[in-house]
Formats: C-alpha cells, structure tokens, sequence
C-alpha cells in the first residue's frame, strides 16, 4: 500500500480528513472519536486558529495559537500547559476548518465553538493551573516510589 504524507493529500484533495491520535487537544478533540477537517492556509494564522504543523522534528503537531508574534507563533494543546515557541509559517501544513462528531460537522466558525475557545484560552493560566492540579497525585506518587 502507498502511504502518502499530509502534504500530499492536502494538496492533492484540497482537504484533509483524518483521526488524531493523543489526547493534547481534549476535550475538544478525542483520539478514536473525531474526525478533523484541514484545509489549506491562506495567509498568516490568527489567535485562536488550530494549525498542523510538522516540527523539526519531523512529527505532525495539531495545537491552537495562543499568540501571533511577527515571525512566529505560541502555540500549545488545549490540554496541555506548556506553550512551544518558534513554529513559523514553513512548519504549517494547513489549519483546522472543521470537527465531525456522531456524523455532524462542527465548523470552527460555529458560535459553541467560539465560546469554548474563548473560555478554554483566555483563561489560559487558571486551565494551566487545573491541569497541573490534576496532574499533582501522579507526580508524588512516582516521587514517593523513588
């Protein structure tokens, strides 16, 4: 079978329909549940936009901007805490148009949409805090093991 990358599809089909895998986008997105609609960029991103990129790395990244800066963007998953700095416009594929839940496509330009984002990022250091919190019982149960 001839695996092609995201590149290829998204320039072959105009769009990119696929599961992630990973949960750094929950609660939004669910690995095995959701499907994501990406489609091409046109210009530069803008806060709150949930691009895919590929890292130096060479791993696929989708996480939302938190901060457009002149030559790059801060982007971090909304369930994570740590904000990664210095992706730029050659690392992004493409950006995310839409969610399909249960057969029904969620447009990021739907109202809910917005009132989540809104709420899940502009309280960004409160969320940094509860996931931290959350986190809190695993870390000390590994230190306590050592």
């Amino acid at each position: 079978m001839n695996k092609s990358t995201f590149e290829e599809q998204l320039a072959k089909n105009g769009k990119l329909i696929y599961t992630n895998k990973g949960d750094s986008m929950m609660p939004l997105i669910k690995q095995d549940r959701d499907l994501l609609i990406i489609t091409p960029v046109e210009g530069r991103l803008k806060k709150y936009d949930v691009p895919l990129y590929k890292r130096d790395s060479g791993q696929y990244v989708l996480h939302r901007i938190l901060k457009v800066r002149n030559d790059d963007y801060v982007i971090c998953g909304d369930n994570r805490y740590s904000k990664e700095y210095g992706i730029t416009d050659k690392h992004i594929i493409g950006v995310l148009s839409g969610v399909v839940r249960n057969g029904k496509e969620i447009s990021v330009n739907d109202r809910k949409y917005k009132l989540y984002v809104h709420l899940w990022c502009d309280f960004f250091p409160l969320r940094a805090f509860i996931l931290k919190a959350k986190r809190l019982p695993k870390w000390l149960k590994r230190r306590i093991k050592k």
